[in-house]
């Protein structure tokens, strides 16, 4: 078997090429949004039952939105927060993705 140091294949600038691309993958934040519909119960007990927040950080999060008009329920990689955002939206929670991109 013949073992090879992987760095030596390596491409002038290829690390450095990488190294923000994996930082971007994790920089998305999952928004809820204040709405005049849900009751605060209703958007605990969806905190909870999606994130599997115990009931003082569910609480935290839903005084947030109703206080604040917005909370950030979770962050991390783009799939995963894409994901998060469409199951609060077939709850009926207003839920937004963004970019948590450092300028």
């Amino acid at each position: 078997m013949i073992v090879s140091n992987s760095k030596t294949h390596q491409q002038p600038g290829q690390a450095a090429a990488t190294a923000p691309e994996a930082q971007l993958a994790d920089a998305w934040r999952v928004v809820v949004l204040n709405d005049p519909v849900n009751l605060m119960s209703y958007v605990v007990m969806v905190f909870k039952k999606v994130f599997g927040f115990d009931e003082p950080r569910a609480r935290q999060h839903m005084l947030e939105v109703h206080e604040r008009g917005r909370s950030t329920v979770w962050t991390g990689k783009r799939e995963q927060a894409e994901a998060y955002v469409f199951t609060l939206q077939q709850w009926h929670l207003t839920a937004v993705l963004e970019s948590d991109e450092k300028h």
